[in-house]
Formats: C-alpha cells, structure tokens, sequence
C-alpha cells in the first residue's frame, strides 16, 4: 500500500535543503525541491514568446502553458519568488504552494504497479498482447513495452504504430493514458468491430513508462522531479536524442537544469532503448504523451525549421487537435510546433523519429494548467476518456489515405532502398515539395499522406520502377516488384 506521509524527509533534511533554496543558482531550483516547499508562480506574460525564452534561458522551470491566455507556471523555490517578478515579464495571476515531498494521489500507477499490470493484461489476452523489455534505465529497471495485434507473437509485415508516455517523471497522467490505451484494446477486441479491426490490420506498441527511475523519485522524495537519475542530477531524456541534440538552445549544459541534454547525444540508457524500439519497428505514426498544456505538438523543435512535409504533417496534426476538448475552457487543443507553441526544443524524440525512421510524430501534452502535473485522481477518467478520440483517430488513420507498399528485388524482399512521393503538378490538393522516404527493413513502406496525384518512385540499388498513383480516402496497397 502507498502511504502518502511516509514519502516526507526529516526535519534535519529539510532545514538543510530549505537553507540551499537561498544560494542556488535559478538553475538549480527544480534539481533541489526534496524537503522544502516550492510555489508554483502564474504569470500572464506581456510578450508570451520572449518572455518564455527569457524564462528558459535563466534556468527557469517552466511547468507548462495556457497559450490562448498567454500565461505560464513556473516553479520556482520562496527565496527566488522576487527575482522572478524582478524579471518583469508580466503580471502574477496566480500563486500555489506546493510540497515536494508528498506523494501523487495514491491512486496513480508505480513502476511496481505496472510491472504487475503488464504481467496480468499478458495472463489475460495471450493471443493478441505480448510484453517485453526494451532496455534498462540507469537504476537497472527494465522499460516495458507492450504490442498489440492479432498473432502477436509473430511479425506479420503490418504497419506498426507507436505510442509512449512518461518521458518526464512527474508527468504521472501519461501514464494512465498508456494504461488506458492498453485497456480500451484489449478488453474491447472481441465486442467492438472498431478495436478489432485496429488490433487484426496493424502491430501496435506502447510504452507507458519511458523513466522507471524518475518515476520512483516522484513517489519517494519529490514530486516535481523530471529527468532520470543519473548520478544524482539526471538528464532530460527528451533532450537527450541525437537529432538537433544541443544544437539551437533548446537544452541546457547544466547538469542542476530540468532541460540537462547530458554528457552527449544518446548517452541515457531509457534514450537508448527508445531508439532502439522505434529502430525495429519502424512505425508510421506515433504518440509522445505528456503533461501538461493542452498542446498538439509536431516537428520541429528548432527556430524556423519545418517538416518537409509540411503539409501533411501540419494538416495530420490539426486534425488530432480538433478531437481533444479541453478540460475548464470552450475549443480543442492548440497546434504547432514547439518553437510556436512554446520554445525551441533539442534533441526531443519526435524530432529524431521524424528525420531517421521517417515517423509522423506527435507530442500531446494533456490536462490544463488548473490541473497540473498530478491532479487529484479523480481527474484520471476524465482525462482518459478524452484522449480516446485522439489515439482512436489515428489509428483509424493508419488505414486511412496514403500509400502502402511490398517491395521485392529478384523475388526476395527488399532490406534496403529508397522511396520517392511526388504530387504531380497541376494537383490543387497537395502543397508539400517531393520528399524520399527509407525502405523499412522488412521491405515494406507505409507512408501516411493527404488524397491528391503523386508520382511513386522506388529505389534499390541500381534497380528502379515508377508510378503514377491517385491516392483517396482509404489507403492504396500496392507491390513493387523490381
């Protein structure tokens, strides 16, 4: 059983770490939370995209956002409550105190929770879910992944699709979306046709707890913690992947920075197993779960840099915003990339299963600023009900417009290869320029793409063919044989 007031320091601890809230760096603050009290300072910023900037680049934790009101929560410690304010970067709307050292609602999942939830989903549907470990986090606790399909035990040369939660250890609720996710599919494939037909055509794979480890800081000593826990200071995980890494201050050098992007790309063990995963898989889309700020948030993470499919991504992108109400004002998420939406991001993962698998990644940070990283249990219902639209609605898409494709050389499959998309011109639908994607290791290419005229080009070593194709509503299936 979860005792809440068993996860509190000593009163010795706590005076200590209370007296080194006044001589640590801004930097340090989110690093230093365990024992002491900390506030959580609502600002209603005067210029929201600088100020945020300003926030970031002094060292500030910038728990998350309101964009349509133009405010921001940060957590700071007592002693640097004025020297956020001296910033003057807008006016304090709001101010919450909270304690560090109390756990989450006990009704959030552990990692020993999950561990044991996993093992019974696995007794329960044996046909259709299978469980395994991915890697190791820095800790040594095995990073859980979860597929789902028919003949699970099998590769079935379906397209895959990817969804992740808890890259940030205090981010509790993504979890309980994962879990949910995991639910919906397994206990409604024999009753619903929809499940069914999500589970028989496609391999789906979840991870619900990329940072075990953080994850058991948040319920032993403190609740705001973010990264893992590397040497005691921890690295961001989602600044740590090789793509962009520390490349366009979207990061930070400082081992004491929430935003810490490590010693070196792919340094993390947790980053490693992602990689990893996502490597193997190869999927065509995927959901990256976390908390919180109501957004829908798409490559790329760097100033000015856009997907070059912009079009297809932008659109795929507002169409799984305009499924997710939110929760205590009218409208659906807001949309964009990180560098609109918030600040510039390196070395995140959508950015890095973007550019090297050729994925449509997306980003959901769930729940409003009203509910925060760890609301009260009570909200975990709501929340994950809301999220079914969005995940339901792209795993309908997998079926949905696009191109999907066999390829043989000489009647073997191909393991290597290229494939360009090119709307034909005169085509009034489409506006994205020509883009190569990567034949996927078992010889295979699923690429998500708006209805239009396009020229499909495929390549493997010296051998080539092409084809002029009128994609629509539903997918076109096709073989390449070269």
């Amino acid at each position: 059983m979860k005792i809440q007031a068993a996860v509190v320091f000593s009163r010795l601890a706590t005076l200590t770490l209370v007296a080194a809230f006044s001589t640590a760096s801004l930097a340090d603050v989110g690093t230093h939370l365990e024992g002491g009290s900390a506030k959580i300072i609502t600002l209603k910023l005067t210029d929201y995209q600088s100020a945020l900037r300003k926030l970031i680049s002094d060292g500030y934790d910038i728990a998350g956002v309101d964009v349509t009101n133009g405010t921001a929560d940060v957590i700071v410690a007592p002693d640097t409550v004025i020297q956020l304010t001296s910033l003057n970067l807008g006016n304090v709307v709001n101010t919450k105190t909270i304690d560090p050292a109390v756990a989450p609602d006990v009704g959030y999942t552990t990692y020993e929770e999950l561990s044991a939830l996993l093992s019974d989903y696995h007794r329960r549907f044996p046909g259709i879910l299978s469980v395994e470990s991915v890697g190791k986090s820095v800790e040594g606790r095995d990073i859980w992944a979860v597929k789902i399909s028919d003949n699970v035990a099998n590769h079935e040369n379906e397209p895959a699709i990817f969804f992740n939660a808890m890259h940030h250890a205090r981010e509790v609720m993504t979890t309980e979306v994962a879990i949910d996710l995991i639910d919906q599919l397994t206990s409604g494939y024999a009753a619903n046709p929809r499940t069914k037909n999500w589970v028989d055509g496609n391999e789906i794979w979840v991870v619900p707890m990329v940072n075990p480890d953080g994850n058991n800081k948040v319920w032993t000593s403190n609740n705001m913690w973010r990264k893992n826990t590397r040497e005691g200071y921890g690295v961001d995980i989602n600044r740590n992947y090789p793509y962009a890494w520390a490349s366009c201050n979207g990061s930070s050098a400082s081992t004491s920075s929430d935003a810490y992007h490590g010693p070196s790309a792919a340094s993390e063990p947790e980053t490693l197993a992602m990689m990893g995963i996502v490597g193997r898989i190869q999927p065509s889309l995927s959901i990256s779960y976390h908390s919180y700020s109501e957004l829908v948030i798409y490559p790329f993470g760097c100033d000015q840099q856009h997907a070059p499919d912009r079009v297809t991504v932008e659109n795929l992108g507002k169409a799984l915003a305009s499924r997710l109400p939110k929760d205590g004002s009218p409208g659906t998420y807001a949309v964009g990339t990180a560098w609109e939406l918030l600040y510039a991001v390196d070395g995140g993962d959508i950015d890095w299963y973007y550019d090297e698998h050729d994925v449509l990644p997306y980003v959901i940070e769930v729940n409003a600023s009203a509910e925060g990283f760890q609301p009260a249990f009570t909200w975990r219902q709501r929340t994950v009900e809301k999220m079914r639209a969005g995940w339901g609605f792209m795993l309908d898409r997998m079926q949905q417009s696009g191109v999907r494709a066999n390829v043989t050389v000489a009647g073997q499959r191909a393991t290597s290869g290229v494939v360009t998309i090119t709307p034909i011109a005169g085509d009034q639908q489409m506006g994205d320029p020509i883009r190569t994607y990567k034949i996927k290791n078992d010889g295979s290419f699923h690429i998500v793409i708006d209805p239009g005229m396009y020229t499909v080009s495929v390549n493997v070593g010296d051998r080539s063919i092409q084809q002029d194709v009128t994609i629509g509503a539903t997918r076109l299936d096709l073989a390449v044989a070269l």
